[in-house]
Formats: C-alpha cells, structure tokens, sequence
C-alpha cells in the first residue's frame, strides 16, 4: 500500500512539473475581444527625423546642371552631355547629412534647415520647395541611414540591429533577436527611449494584447530593449556554483535514500 501511496505522489509531482505556465503565451485573451477593442489596436506609425539621424539626401532632375549645386560629387561634378555616375556604397557618404544637437543639418547652397520633428514626407515637400526655386524640376528623396534598435535581456540573439526601414515594432524587434527564451518575463519588458537628450523608461506587458494600442508599439531609432528575467531565472541565479553543487549532492542522497527505503518496504510486503 505504501508504493502506491509512492507512485501516486511521484505521478502528481510529474503532472505538476508539466503543466504550462500561464505566463509564456502571448496577448493572453485577445481572442475574446470585440471588434471595437480590436479596431482600436489599428495604427498608423509615422516615422520622424531626431538628432542624431544620419538622413541620405538625393536631388535629381532630367536637367541635370540644375540640381548639381545641391549635391555633392560625383552629381556635383556632373558635366553637360556626360553619362550619370551611379550611386554606389562607397558614395553614399557624400549623400549623408547628420542632423546636429539643435536638430539642423547643413545643405549644400540652402545652408542650415531645420529637420528635428519632421516626418521624412515633410522634409522632403520642404527641400522640394526650397530647390525648386532655381530648379523647378528637382526631386528629392531623403532616407533614415542610422535607424538603430537594440534588444537585451532573456533573448536568443542579444544585439544591436541596423534596420533598413524606420517601421519595426517591438514585435519586430524581438523576432529579430530570436523571440524571448522560456525564462523571459513576458509581462516585464523595459524600452529605453532617448527623447530629445531626456531618457524615458517604459513598461511594457506582452501577455496583454493591449500593446497593440500603445504609443510605444512601434519603435524610434535608438531605442534599447531589456528583457527581464522571470522569478525562476532570478532565484536560479542566486546560488553560486558551491550552492549547485550541494543542491545535486543533496538531490542525489535524496533520491538514494528513497530507493533504499522503497526496496525495503517491498521486501517487507513480500515477507508478509
């Protein structure tokens, strides 16, 4: 009788250990939500230039002479009749404008402009506008180089990510570094913000399908991404190598002493 009574601890301590924390999924409970919750989550992300930016600037026109003071070489080299260089790696630099601490850069012929806060749409009808006084046909095009996010904490891949378009959410973000591991605390992400020289430090709850709404989905260039540990993770991490190593010794002893009192007890049922 008393081996049953052992199985069926053994078996119930098995179930217990197997069961799924309710803590690892993701967006817990958006499947009961109405359409009016779920349309609410739509949003529209818009993308701004910050200090910082690394904005790549390219002025074309059919009549190429026109635009030529407003890029650097090899366009501003560009000679009547001669056939258009291509824009390679290597030259992109002399298309890159760094937008300083009070949210400027300097342009060719134009001077300083004011960028800081403007979606690239607008920056590029403001430049338009401005070129177009001397050369009416001009076309601007204007990109984010630097647009930069980093992931840390319980994920696969730890990195900082270079990203070639300004939308990336933290979804995003997250799948680039691997999705979080099982000791990740869903409910418990931290965004670092850098928003305009003051740091902003941002909870964020991944279990809750709320984050689909929030102001904070999609990410700025810059933004740091911290991934916190579970309860679990945090109490494995507080036993040095000594302590894990008697907790073996000891779960070793354990489990002998079991066997050896489980083999007498059959014994004992036998001899009766």
């Amino acid at each position: 009788m008393k081996n049953i009574y052992l199985l069926l601890i053994s078996l119930i301590v098995l179930l217990a250990s197997c069961s799924t924390p309710k803590n690892i999924s993701y967006f817990q409970g958006i499947e009961s939500l109405t359409a009016e919750q779920r349309e609410a989550m739509n949003q529209k992300y818009v993308p701004r230039i910050c200090i910082d930016d690394a904005l790549i600037i390219y002025v074309t026109s059919p009549d190429k002479e026109s635009v030529s003071p407003f890029s650097p070489p090899p366009y501003g080299y560009y000679a009547p009749m001669e056939a258009e260089i291509g824009i390679s790696a290597t030259t992109q630099n002399l298309y890159t404008y760094l937008v300083d601490e009070e949210g400027y850069i300097t342009f060719p012929v134009l001077g300083r402009i004011h960028v800081a806060g403007l979606t690239i749409n607008e920056s590029i009808r403001m430049l338009q506008d401005m070129i177009r006084v001397s050369a009416p046909a001009a076309v601007v095009s204007v990109q984010i180089a630097n647009f930069k996010v980093g992931i840390l904490g319980e994920v696969k891949l730890p990195n900082i990510y270079t990203i070639k378009t300004p939308r990336l959410s933290i979804l995003d973000l997250i799948a680039l570094g691997g999705d979080m591991t099982i000791t990740g605390d869903r409910k418990n992400v931290w965004l670092v913000r850098d928003n305009n020289g003051a740091k902003e430090h941002i909870h964020l709850d991944l279990t809750d399908p709320a984050i689909f709404a929030s102001p904070y989905y999609y990410l700025q260039q810059n933004d740091m991404v911290y991934v916190m540990p579970n309860k679990a993770q945090k109490r494995s991490s507080e036993y040095s190598n000594v302590d894990n190593v008697r907790a073996t010794l000891l779960s070793i002893i354990v489990s002998s002493v079991s066997m050896i009192v489980s083999a007498i007890l059959t014994i004992r049922g036998q001899n009766l």
